[in-house]
C-alpha cells in the first residue's frame, strides 16, 4: 500500500496533536481504576448512607474478586466502545468536507493505504489505552483484595477487549466513508452496538456477536474455563479485515 507508512505518521500525530491519543488513554485509566474501587466500598457506601437516613436497606453483595472483575469489563468495555465510535467517526467524512482528502490522494498515496492509516492510527490509540486502563485496574486490584486475577486470562481478557472495541471502530469507519457526516457515521457505530446487543440474546448465532465475547472474557479473566469460543473468535477477528474491505470497495468509487 502506497504511503502507508507516511500516512500513520501523520495519523498518530494528528491524534497527538487534537489530545483525542492522550484523552481515550485517561478515559480508560478512570474507569480501570474506579472498577475495582466500585466493587470494593460500594456496599460500605449504601450502608452508611443507610444509616444516616432512616435506616432502610439495601441488598448490595460483599465485595470480591468477581464482582471486581465485572465492574472492570462492563467499565471498560462500554466506554471503550464509545471512545471508538468517537474516534472514527470523522476519521473519514471530516476529511472529505474539508477536502483534504482529494489533496492527500494526489500525493503517491494509494486509498487503501489512505483508509489502513486511519484504523491502525486508532487501533494503537485503543491499544495503549487498553495496557493503560487493564493495568491499572489489575494494580489496584492487587492493593484492594487478597488475591488477584491470573494474568494470563487477564491479558486474553484485555485483547479481547481491544478488538471488541477495534470491531465497532471499524463499522463506524465505514459509516464514516459512506456518509458525508460525521454524526451519521456515530449514528451507524451505535445502531450496529444495538444489532450486536439483540443478537447476542439469540441462539446459535448469538455467540458469535462481538458484544457476546464479553462472557468469555469475563470467564478467561477470573481464570475459568470459557467454554467454546474458537468459532465466536474467529468470526470476529475475520470481521474487522472484512469490514475494512468494504469500506475500501466503498471508497475507491468515490469522487473526492
Amino acid at each position: 500500500m502506497m504511503g502507508f507508512r507516511v500516512l500513520l505518521v501523520k495519523e498518530m500525530r494528528e491524534q497527538l496533536r487534537t489530545n483525542r491519543f492522550v484523552a481515550v488513554a485517561a478515559v480508560f485509566v478512570l474507569f480501570g481504576i474506579v472498577g475495582p474501587l466500585t466493587d470494593r466500598y460500594m456496599k460500605e457506601l449504601i450502608d452508611a448512607v443507610g444509616s444516616q437516613s432512616g435506616g432502610f436497606t439495601i441488598q448490595v453483595p460483599g465485595p470480591s474478586l468477581d464482582g471486581a472483575a465485572a465492574q472492570i469489563l462492563k467499565n471498560m468495555s462500554q466506554f471503550g466502545i464509545i471512545c471508538a465510535l468517537l474516534l472514527a467517526m470523522g476519521s473519514v467524512a471530516w476529511e472529505k468536507e474539508r477536502g483534504t482528502a482529494a489533496m492527500i490522494l494526489t500525493k503517491p498515496a494509494s486509498r487503501a493505504a489512505f483508509l489502513a492509516a486511519k484504523l491502525a492510527a486508532i487501533a494503537l490509540t485503543l491499544g495503549f489505552a487498553v495496557v493503560l486502563g487493564c493495568g491499572s485496574a489489575y494494580v489496584y486490584t492487587l492493593v484492594l483484595y487478597p488475591t488477584v486475577f491470573p494474568l494470563g486470562g487477564y491479558v486474553a481478557m484485555a485483547l479481547i477487549m481491544w478488538w471488541t472495541c477495534l470491531t465497532f471502530a471499524a463499522i463506524t469507519m465505514l459509516g464514516s466513508t459512506v456518509t458525508k457526516s460525521a454524526i451519521a457515521a456515530a449514528g451507524i457505530g451505535l445502531l450496529a452496538l444495538l444489532v450486536f446487543g439483540v443478537l447476542a440474546a439469540l441462539p446459535v448465532i448469538g455467540d458469535y456477536s462481538p458484544t457476546s465475547l464479553a462472557t468469555p472474557a469475563l470467564a478467561l479473566m477470573l481464570g475459568h474455563d470459557p467454554g467454546s469460543i474458537a468459532g465466536a473468535l474467529l468470526f470476529n477477528i475475520a470481521l474487522v479485515p472484512a469490514l475494512f474491505g468494504v469500506t475500501w470497495l466503498a471508497f475507491r468509487r468515490q469522487e473526492l
